[in-house]
């Protein structure tokens, strides 16, 4: 939201507050926010959800938490074609859920780094509250 937009949102906050100095900190706290707010971060944290929001996706995802594993065996894995597993494959990848390591005509996958199983582990807690 622009600085403006925000200013003009803001105003029609004021009606909602009866005290005119809450109103003022709640304003100035919210504007701060506005603020703080990076769009550029949003698209990349955008990108990874939509990555990890298909069931094949999140398949290979959790297959991959177990450690490296080659396209053919992520094939084999989710009974899909071999187009299919890469087009997910270059998904997560683009998103930077995952890495490619090459071995001659083979490829091999691995999660990036611990934050992916964390993401994981924290949407778990979240089903179970």
């Amino acid at each position: 939201m622009n600085r403006e937009r925000c200013e003009v949102e803001t105003e029609r906050l004021r009606r909602f507050f009866i005290d005119g100095d809450q109103f003022e900190a709640r304003a100035q706290k919210l504007s701060s926010l506005v603020d703080r707010l990076d769009e550029e971060a949003f698209s990349s944290e955008v990108k990874i959800f939509k990555a990890l929001a298909d069931i094949n996706r999140l398949k290979i995802v959790k297959l991959l938490k177990e450690g490296e594993l080659c396209a053919c065996e992520l094939t084999v894995a989710l009974g899909n074609s071999q187009s299919t597993v890469s087009h997910h494959l270059s998904v997560l990848k683009n998103a930077g859920v995952i890495k490619e390591r090459k071995e001659g005509k083979w490829s091999y996958f691995r999660l990036s780094d611990g934050a992916v199983i964390e993401l994981l582990n924290q949407a778990k807690l979240l089903i179970n509250e």
